[in-house]
């Protein structure tokens, strides 16, 4: 699975968290700065992605009568195109080794910025990055779920996509990660 932006601010949290209970690191700055830097470099992460996205998008679609003219199948066409130009964007697909790169990024800004200081292994900490990173996707669909479960009992139907749905959905997967000790 791999996060979204919308997800990206949550997942800087629970790695700001995590730092501060793993009992081997001491935050010089607080909670909040730290999930600002995480946040900030998942988010640029995702932005790579984005783009490199756009750009097979648009092959695609330059060459969309050549590939309804062979029958390609548009989604091995574009998986091939995204891998092939992913360093060019460097874009790691793996979401495992992808994962690990964000949070050797993450520590890297951390400590020279002076955000904490550590007296363990760097790999340690970088271990708790990487782990917060992972807790969280494993626990989204489960909190996906629960909110998704909340939302269908409600009286009046909301309509997936619309202003409100998103507005309800946001309030009570805030409160499923405040239940969960995710934020």
């Amino acid at each position: 699975m791999r996060i979204n932006a919308t997800h990206a601010h949550h997942v800087g949290n629970m790695i700001a968290i995590s730092l501060s209970k793993s009992g081997i690191v001491t935050l010089t700055r607080g909670i909040e700065p730290v999930a600002e830097v995480a946040s900030e470099i998942i988010l640029a992460d995702i932005k790579k992605e984005h783009a490199l996205e756009e750009k097979v998008k648009t092959i695609l679609s330059e060459n969309e009568d050549e590939i309804e003219f062979q029958r390609v199948d548009e989604k091995q066409l574009f998986w091939m195109i995204k891998k092939k130009l992913s360093k060019e964007f460097d874009v790691t697909l793996s979401h495992e080794d992808r994962y690990s790169n964000i949070a050797h990024a993450i520590l890297d800004e951390l400590y020279e910025e002076d955000f904490l200081n550590y007296d363990v292994s760097e790999n340690r900490v970088k271990n708790v990055i990487y782990d917060a990173i992972d807790n969280y996707l494993k626990g989204f669909i489960a909190i996906e779920n629960a909110v998704l479960d909340k939302i269908q009992g409600y009286k009046r139907e909301l309509v997936p996509g619309s202003e409100e749905y998103e507005i309800v959905f946001g309030k009570l997967y805030a409160e499923e990660l405040q239940k969960r000790g995710m934020a």
